[in-house]
């Protein structure tokens, strides 16, 4: 009876196609073993959208400087302008602006002013050459009252002496009452004389500083008046370029060459408010770039200089991640600019631009266009990467990346050390 049945088991036989799916999930082991010790390389993935690198490159609005009714379009949406162009013409819509004329008034106003202020300065200088001729006449009529006071002096010191000489005479009975009466009345009038001739001198010196006062007053206000005249020619100068200027300003221009994108205002005969927005302009940027958001715990893996492989929404693309060198379709680039704050939240935006030893981006790229990036990071193991993945880790790199602050200073000295060679 055993025998029987191990002649039975014997008999039975493994189907064919289990031996086949036996080879194949065998097969298929072993490739995925020998792929788990495979080379991946790290990376770390974002969407962003193509910008430019310069804000100065970036669409932009042009906006009016003052406040008007559109009068004209001079272009159309999609149209190509230079810097300089026309976009559209305003007319006035405020009431102090409405004279045709203004600039012609303002300008009568200050011609008037003008002479109005030579006047008032040929007045000062007349005035400070009176001052200073009364001054020498003051010095003349002082020595000239000088002169006669001390005249008056000797005759009076004179007369005093004979007065008290015959004085005695006449107490000793010398001489007669009229000889000393004749002899008093020529003291008394040499006293006068010389009492009238210090009065004089008085008078002189307060004459002339009345005079001198009077016209230094008059001179400072005339001098007052020409610096209140110099102000209302400022004034009116200031108003008459503030004229001019705006009179520029009806003309709103594009502020540098690009396609008008979009007209924000439309019709003829609407009025737009002052720094209003008439039109957006997409400049001809030559320098692409693509602003790339990342996660914040991925930013610090990140270093300036870091290659990037990038897929362009409309691009057809097939992309491996781990092997860049087999992915079709991407595009090289290098991290440019890493934002020292967040953009969005949680997210920190990365600027990379053309990797110059990759191939070139496609021209038909247009700003705003989605994308798709991987910044590209060290070598692992294929397992090694699952595991990590499987365990939320972050990527791996061997060295830590340069602070981003001293990086920043040091491209800046290295920046004023090349201007300055330039310069000698």
């Amino acid at each position: 009876m055993p025998h029987d049945r191990l002649y039975s088991l014997k008999a039975l036989k493994t189907p064919s196609a289990g031996k086949t799916m036996a080879r194949w999930l065998l097969g298929m082991g072993v490739v995925f073993v020998i792929v788990l010790f495979l080379p991946w390389q790290q990376n770390i993935r974002g969407r962003g959208t193509l910008t430019a690198l310069s804000p100065a490159n970036r669409p932009q609005t042009v906006e009016s400087a003052i406040a008007g009714r559109i009068q004209k379009w001079h272009i159309r949406e999609g149209q190509f302008v230079n810097k300089g162009d026309t976009i559209l013409t305003l007319a006035e819509i405020k009431e102090k602006y409405f004279d045709p004329e203004l600039l012609l008034r303002l300008r009568e106003q200050l011609k008037a002013k003008s002479s109005s202020q030579n006047s008032k300065d040929l007045k000062a200088q007349a005035l400070r050459r009176q001052i200073v001729a009364l001054r020498e006449q003051l010095k003349v009529k002082l020595e000239q009252s000088r002169a006669k006071l001390a005249a008056e002096k000797v005759r009076f010191d004179y007369a005093e002496n004979q007065f008290q000489r015959n004085k005695t005479l006449y107490s000793e009975g010398n001489i007669t009452l009229t000889k000393f009466q004749d002899i008093e009345y020529k003291y008394q009038s040499a006293k006068a004389d010389y009492l009238n001739a210090q009065i004089e001198l008085d008078r002189v010196d307060a004459e002339y500083q009345d005079k001198i006062s009077k016209a230094e007053s008059d001179l400072n206000n005339t001098l007052a008046e020409l610096y209140e005249t110099q102000a209302d020619i400022a004034k009116l100068r200031n108003e008459y370029s503030n004229m001019e200027i705006r009179n520029e300003q009806y003309q709103v221009i594009a502020p540098q060459s690009g396609i008008v994108v979009k007209a924000l205002k439309a019709g003829i005969g609407e009025t737009i408010k002052e720094s209003e927005a008439v039109a957006t302009i997409m400049p001809e940027a030559q320098d692409l770039a693509v602003a790339m958001f990342v996660k914040a715990m991925d930013v610090p893996l990140i270093a300036k200089g870091r290659k990037v492989r990038i897929q362009f929404d409309g691009w057809p693309a097939l992309q491996f991640s781990g092997w860049p060198s087999v992915s079709v379709g991407t595009f090289g680039g290098v991290v440019e600019v890493i934002d020292f704050v967040n953009s969005k939240p949680g997210e920190f935006r990365v600027l990379v631009v053309p990797d110059k030893e990759d191939e070139p981006w496609p021209k038909q790229l247009r700003m705003g266009s989605g994308t798709k990036g991987w910044v590209m990071l060290n070598n692992v193991r294929v397992w090694f990467e699952i595991w990590r993945q499987l365990n939320g880790f972050p990527a791996s790199i061997y060295e830590a990346p340069e602070d981003p602050m001293v990086e920043t200073k040091k491209a800046k000295e290295d920046e004023k050390s090349a201007d300055g060679e330039d310069a000698k």
